[in-house]
């Protein structure tokens, strides 16, 4: 089994990183238990975030890395919160205020179209010259009554009209197969077998 760092210590994310990997012989590492500190986010695309917190704990941890940028971008606001998604509403991030701003700040908007990103890098090494990136979109509305207790972050606030449920209303496995993540990450294993 091959040892993988995934730069996040968000639990949520962990959580479906290791059941996505675990058919392919990876242990997902979650990088606090390694003690490795979270790596800057300071740039503006969700590419160059997780390309920084690839490289950031590959260079901690001397294994190789996976990270993921992810986040809402809602329509009417030009794309926001985008890569401020899980800060939004300031710090200590929380979901609860994150989500209340968002609806705050669309509150006057008629269109409430979203779409989710993820944006997943994997590095062999800190200094890889040939990162495998892949950038995906899942999309939806966003609602201003929270549904469901599946999920994180914005998802029992995102609402999948063909299915009629919210992200958090979807059973794991289901949403392992339609989100952005789950997207990302079998186009990721694709790119990874191919390399192979």
């Amino acid at each position: 089994m091959q040892k993988l760092v995934l730069a996040s210590n968000n639990a949520g994310k962990v959580r479906e990183f290791q059941a996505l990997l675990a058919p392919l012989d990876f242990q997902v590492i979650p990088q606090g238990e390694l003690g490795i500190p979270s790596a800057e986010e300071p740039h503006h695309t969700f590419v160059e975030n997780a390309l920084a917190k690839a490289r950031h704990a590959s260079a901690a941890s001397g294994l190789p890395a996976l990270a993921d940028d992810s986040g809402i971008c809602a329509h009417a606001l030009n794309g926001q919160p985008g890569v401020l998604s899980a800060r939004f509403a300031g710090e200590p991030a929380n979901d609860a205020a994150n989500n209340q701003k968002l609806i705050e700040e669309l509150k006057n908007q008629s269109d409430r179209g979203a779409h989710y990103v993820c944006a997943l890098v994997f590095v062999n090494s800190a200094d890889d010259p040939e990162p495998l990136i892949v950038q995906t979109r899942w999309y939806g509305q966003f609602i201003d009554h929270a549904k469901g207790s599946n999920g994180f972050g914005y998802d029992p606030h995102f609402l999948l009209p063909e299915l009629g449920l919210t992200a958090a209303e979807l059973e794991p496995t289901k949403k392992n197969v339609i989100s952005h993540r789950g997207q990302a990450l079998r186009e990721l294993i694709t790119q990874l077998k191919s390399r192979a």
